[in-house]
């Protein structure tokens, strides 16, 4: 594959998992504070497109870690300390498509299941189904929070390889390792206090960066020429 078609697929991918992750995410079912157990449950409850949504969500984040997969091979083109660099980040990217695996299924089935028993029991097993509901919970933001730090870590260490080859321009591996940071500020938060107030600017700094780069990589694809070198398929 030439260098140019490598580069616009995995831009396409990269493109297209945040497009999809983020549509999904208007789907999703909220409350005023995530951290407030009762009125989440509620709207979990409520929803008839949870698992859906979490579904679609996966598969955004797959598109996303293909095309960093994808982006590999353009990356580096001999054996040295930048191509250890990429394949770590490629390493920390499988984990964190994993762990989302299993994040998904403990949030979009596990908790959704345990929500529905709580909301629809009687009086007297509410307590107990509720308990049950919030331990799941809790499993939730332990597996969210180490799936942010590897994800993170993938997309600093990704970045830094794009600045230091100079493919496409430096800036866009810069906001790559930004929105990285940004995901492992977000483990951060999350592992210590779960879905707070506090993870908002991270999270928002997070997506808006991960668009900005998102979009560069797939315009300077674009407009790589034609006849660029061949890179190891």
């Amino acid at each position: 594959m030439d260098k140019r078609r490598r580069w616009r697929l995995a831009a396409e991918l990269l493109f297209a998992g945040v497009v999809v992750s983020l549509t999904a995410g208007l789907f999703h079912a909220e409350s005023p504070d995530a951290n407030d157990h009762v009125a989440s449950f509620e709207a979990y409850a409520a929803s008839g497109i949870w698992t859906l949504v979490h579904l679609v969500q996966f598969v955004g984040m797959a598109l996303v870690i293909g095309g960093l997969f994808v982006l590999l091979p353009a990356l580096v083109v001999r054996p040295g300390l930048l191509s250890v660099t990429a394949r770590f980040g490629a390493l920390s990217a499988a984990i964190a498509l994993a762990l989302y695996a299993a994040l998904q299924a403990v949030d979009g089935v596990a908790l959704k299941h345990a929500v529905d028993a709580w909301a629809g029991a009687a009086e007297p097993e509410k307590s107990m189904r509720f308990a049950t509901a919030e331990g799941i919970r809790w499993l939730e933001w332990g597996m969210r929070s180490y799936q942010s730090f590897l994800l993170g870590a993938a997309l600093v260490l990704f970045g830094i390889v794009v600045a230091a080859t100079r493919h496409v321009s430096p800036f866009i591996g810069y906001l790559m390792g930004l929105s990285g940071v940004a995901y492992l500020v977000q483990g951060w938060i999350i592992g210590a206090s779960g879905f707070a107030a506090a993870n908002a600017w991270p999270t928002l700094v997070g997506i808006v960066v991960t668009v900005a780069w998102t979009v560069w990589l797939l315009v300077s694809a674009l407009r790589m020429p034609a006849n660029a070198p061949k890179v190891p398929s």
